[in-house]
């Protein structure tokens, strides 16, 4: 019924010792990773607390001094006051005299119908 002879039995051992430590070292860097995915998305937590036993709170927001538009900083965010107004304005608004800052978009070009091929 068994018939491997002693050589065949320690390779075919020699192979499942060698496939049972590769998936033990898939499996220890998978657990390395996510241990360290985890502790990564710890620390952020971290930052975005304040002083333990403290509540935290939020900054108040600077009192609007005039219209013009806020200074911009090399590498900053966009400013955004005044709040920026869309390219057309919506038809109510062209009623009452709103004007497009965009002029109206070209006709789309039509070219003839691509023949048939028989």
């Amino acid at each position: 019924m068994n018939d491997m002879s002693p050589a065949d039995r320690r390779a075919i051992g020699r192979q499942f010792g060698l496939a049972a430590l590769l998936l033990i070292g898939g499996l220890a860097i998978a657990g390395i990773s996510l241990a360290r995915i985890h502790a990564e998305n710890q620390l952020e937590m971290a930052q975005a607390t304040g002083t333990p036993g403290q509540p935290l709170q939020a900054t108040p927001s600077p009192s609007p001094q005039s219209d013009k538009p806020a200074e911009s900083k090399p590498g900053g965010t966009r400013p955004t006051t005044p709040a920026p107004e869309p390219a057309r304005p919506d038809p109510q608004a062209q009623k009452e005299g709103a004007k497009p800052a965009l002029p109206p978009a070209p006709a789309e070009k039509m070219a003839p119908p691509i023949p048939e091929r028989k």
